[in-house]
């Protein structure tokens, strides 16, 4: 395997783990604005007032995006097998 070939490997393994962390911590900096605003407003200033809320979103998050998530790892994992088999 070359230099370029695992420089490719490594450039897609970054693109994937983006790609698979994006909807949850997009959803979890969402909610965290959200419950941000809605304490400025009120003028409410607890502390775990957004902790809740956040593991909630971020937990359905998860069971609506895991076979998102999933197909992409197989996906990248089918990849990284096929270049090794072809190197042995």
């Amino acid at each position: 395997m070359t230099g370029g070939e695992v420089l490719d490997i490594g450039r897609e393994a970054v693109w994937t783990m983006i790609l698979v962390a994006a909807p949850v911590m997009i959803v979890g900096l969402l909610v965290g604005v959200v419950i941000a605003l809605f304490q400025a407003l009120t003028q409410i200033q607890e502390m775990t007032l957004v902790f809740v809320p956040k593991i909630l979103a971020i937990f359905v998050t998860l069971l609506i995006t895991l076979p998102f998530m999933s197909q992409l790892l197989e996906a990248f994992m089918g990849r990284v097998t096929e270049m090794i088999l072809a190197t042995s």
